[in-house]
């Protein structure tokens, strides 16, 4: 059975682009979170919360995002004081095209998750991209750090397209081990 670490060497090998120890399927502390939850809130009230964002996530994935807002909306007036109903209704905000309503949904996620867990994790995410979409790099980067602390292989990938020294290295790399893998080939395969 392989190590942490020859998972992650591997993981280099195959994937350059990504940074070195970034395993995708290692979702632990998700669980772990999850928990936590279960013991935070009622058990029946945090079912239906649930339920709710579910139900929200679905009418947003088919594209009505009136119907996702309402459900998150509600979620929210169930469990105010629950992140991950603040981080869904900021996705639907920003589909909607309302970014400030969505930033200020995002910091009320990130304050009452306490920068912790999964909720957090996709609000500096979500923060981060907007911040980019804005030319805000700094801010970007501030964020897609945090996410990346917090787990997020995505905002690892952001890190690295953000430092074009990184992005350089990682390039050059993939071009060594396509010579490797094709001596006679152009490296690009």
């Amino acid at each position: 059975m392989a190590t942490a670490n020859d998972r992650a060497v591997l993981q280099t090998i195959f994937n350059p682009s990504t940074p070195f120890g970034d395993i995708p399927g290692l979702d632990e502390e998700e669980e772990e979170e999850a928990q936590e939850e279960g013991e935070a809130f009622a058990p029946q009230l945090l079912e239906q919360v649930r339920d709710l964002e579910l139900q929200g996530v679905s009418a947003a994935e088919s594209g009505d995002v009136s119907t996702a807002l309402e459900r998150f909306s509600e979620a929210i007036r169930l469990l105010p004081e629950r992140a991950s109903g603040y981080n869904n209704r900021a996705q639907a905000l920003r589909l909607r095209g309302d970014v400030a309503g969505a930033l200020q949904d995002l910091d009320v996620a990130i304050r009452l998750s306490r920068g912790c867990g999964h909720a957090a994790c996709q609000s500096f995410v979500q923060r981060g991209l907007i911040h980019q979409l804005q030319a805000r790099q700094e801010d970007a980067r501030r964020d897609f750090e945090r996410a990346a602390r917090l787990g997020s292989a995505f905002a690892r990938r952001q890190l690295v397209l953000l430092n074009p020294y990184s992005a350089l290295c990682n390039q050059m790399l993939c071009e060594m081990l396509g010579r490797l893998r094709n001596p006679g080939g152009t490296g690009n395969e």
